[in-house]
């Protein structure tokens, strides 16, 4: 779990110490991540942290808490699940993989993805552009201490109803941080700042075989869906990810 763990306590302070010099005309900047602006994606990115306190059986940060005191009593309970779930897991002998944690079923539906939408853009609304880096700081912090206290071989079960080694999901959590901090420094202009413990990360993920002379960010852009594949190109297994 190492290796996924601190990529991710990395890629999130990177993306954390970004956020919280983005100006107040940046925020409703528009992203590839239609129709999310600059604070609905990071809301996004927060909400796909947040779940993990209530897989590990903990109460967990208040991850949509603003600097309003009602809100922040709103913000005390998990996000809401999607009522639709997901597909049912593949399972390999660990359960499902990080790569198979992206394959293309009902996680991705119209509906799953509306769902996914509402809830980024809701945690933006919720904690109020001012607070928001300062709420998306508290929630990768709290999610690295717990996950440091938990065993190598610890499972979890995610909101589509797959079982898979917390490193594993950890993982998960490294691509969707750092491929939308890719989708944030594009929003404003910025050049990334993707860390070289998630470029690793990712480039092992996606395919280190299928980089074909790419750099890691073109890399990393072609296995996302953020840059076309080369002519005749094959994409790898569960290309785009994120879409």
């Amino acid at each position: 779990m190492t290796q996924s763990l601190d990529a991710l306590r990395a890629e999130c302070a990177a993306l954390s110490a970004a956020m919280f010099t983005v100006t107040a005309d940046d925020w409703t900047r528009p992203t590839g991540c239609q129709p999310w602006d600059v604070a609905g994606l990071l809301g996004h990115v927060d909400v796909i942290l947040a779940w993990l306190p209530g897989m590990l059986g903990t109460t967990g940060p208040s991850p949509g808490a603003g600097g309003n005191r009602s809100r922040a009593r709103d913000a005390d309970a998990a996000p809401p699940l999607p009522e639709d779930g997901g597909g049912a897991p593949g399972k390999s002998r660990e359960g499902v993989s990080a790569v198979g944690y992206y394959r293309a079923d009902e996680r991705f539906s119209v509906a799953t993805s509306a769902k996914r939408i509402e809830l980024g853009q809701g945690r933006a609304g919720l904690a109020g552009i001012d607070a928001l880096p300062a709420v998306f700081e508290r929630t990768w912090r709290e999610v690295v201490r717990l996950c440091e206290h938990e065993p190598e071989d610890r499972v979890v079960v995610t909101r589509h109803g797959d079982s898979m080694l917390l490193s594993d999901f950890l993982a998960t959590r490294v691509v969707e941080v750092g491929v939308h901090g890719l989708d944030l420094a594009a929003a404003l202009d910025r050049d990334a700042w993707l860390t070289p413990a998630a470029s690793e990360l990712l480039v092992g993920l996606f395919g280190p075989d299928l980089v074909a002379g790419r750099d890691d960010l073109t890399f990393i852009r072609t296995a996302t869906g953020r840059l076309p594949l080369a002519n005749g190109e094959l994409p790898g297994p569960n290309w785009p990810f994120l879409g």
